[in-house]
């Protein structure tokens, strides 16, 4: 049961989910929305939080503007009614997608929410972007989330990336932070 703007209890299985895509004046519930499923206390509502592995925030308004306003990039938002459920970012780069900073209300996750978005990302990539890919990059560290994406069908591909050391990503609290990409091809 989550609690909506009007403070009415919601139960996040029953709520339809609906979907559309960012826009400049959605920059700060994306900020707020994402660095709370990400970092600091209020991400440990939730079982996707970083907050062991990184301090300092995951996203600021001048990245999220940027996603939004760059061509072939998107942030998909998905509400229940009124309220900010998550968002995602989806961007396309030649004959595949990358989705990235995914975010969902962390009272609302383990709901299945999760999935939805996915699919969501996936056929708007097959069916918009015409790709046949979908990639993305998890925190090594992360076994349950990896564990998580190879139930939704992606595959480790054994490419590692370093974590970038940049305050606006965060700040490391563990040595050793590499990033795992995963990879799923998207049926017709």
């Amino acid at each position: 049961m989550s609690e909506t703007s009007q403070g009415i209890m919601i139960s996040a299985k029953a709520a339809p989910l609906s979907f559309r895509r960012a826009e400049a004046a959605d920059v700060d519930a994306i900020v707020r929305l994402v660095n709370a499923a990400y970092r600091g206390d209020s991400s440990r509502a939730g079982w996707t939080t970083e907050a062991d592995l990184l301090g300092g925030q995951r996203t600021d308004a001048g990245e999220v503007r940027e996603l939004i306003e760059t061509d072939d990039s998107l942030i998909l938002l998905g509400y229940q009614g009124p309220d900010l459920a998550g968002s995602l970012h989806l961007k396309r780069e030649g004959g595949s997608a990358y989705l990235g900073m995914f975010a969902i209300q962390p009272t609302l996750q383990g709901a299945g929410l999760g999935k939805r978005f996915i699919d969501e990302a996936e056929r708007i990539a097959r069916e918009e972007w015409q790709v046949q890919t979908m990639r993305m990059s998890v925190i090594g560290f992360r076994q349950e989330l990896i564990a998580y994406y190879e139930r939704r069908g992606y595959r480790r591909t054994g490419e590692l990336l370093p974590f970038p050391i940049d305050p606006r990503f965060g700040i490391p609290r563990v040595e050793g932070l590499q990033l795992e990409v995963l990879e799923k091809r998207l049926g017709a």
